[in-house]
């Protein structure tokens, strides 16, 4: 019974620290949003990253100058693009991605959930469709280049992740 007992207490001092590294990455960055004024599901985005501790500055003046200067290609476009600790996130990208990249460190551009998948973060709408969010290697990489980061299915769930030989070597995006 004690040893059931010190196993139990030192999966859940296991499990409270992991949670507490990933609520850490996300307080400590702040994610620069720009976006439409008008565009609804990017302003419930916004909320899914603040749910989850980021800390996060609108910008409402559009996407698409700030798409080209992260330099993520229109086929990986989306409605929104943001900026944190020198990476790029394009569209509806779940909070736990975000905060696995900021953990993982790989060198890449950034993160994408291109088009605007119904079920994605700001995008619940009673309908989930499956949907992949792509991690972005090198600037003007095109959607075929791109690496599967995460998938969910159409219960909203990750099925997998795990972008494979990830090189830790930190961003490749450097805006000024």
């Amino acid at each position: 019974m004690t040893k059931q007992l010190n196993q139990f207490f030192t999966q859940s001092m296991l499990a409270i620290a992991l949670a507490g590294a990933s609520m850490h990455v996300a307080a400590a960055a702040t994610i620069e949003v720009y976006k439409s004024p008008t565009c609804g599901c990017c302003s419930k985005w916004v909320d899914h990253l603040r749910d989850h501790g980021f800390t996060v500055n609108t910008h409402d003046v559009g996407n698409q100058e700030a798409r080209a200067r992260a330099g993520i290609s229109p086929s990986l476009g989306s409605c929104h693009t943001a900026t944190v600790n020198g990476y790029a996130i394009e569209g509806h990208v779940p909070a736990a991605d975000i905060q696995r990249l900021l953990r993982e460190k790989p060198r890449a551009v950034g993160l994408a959930v291109p088009d605007m998948p119904h079920g994605s973060p700001g995008m619940e709408t009673g309908r989930n469709d499956p949907y992949n969010v792509l991690l972005i290697r090198k600037p003007g990489d095109e959607r075929s280049a791109a690496t599967i980061y995460s998938r969910y299915g159409t219960d909203g769930q990750t099925q997998t992740g795990g972008a494979a030989n990830s090189d830790t070597s930190g961003s490749v995006l450097r805006l000024r």
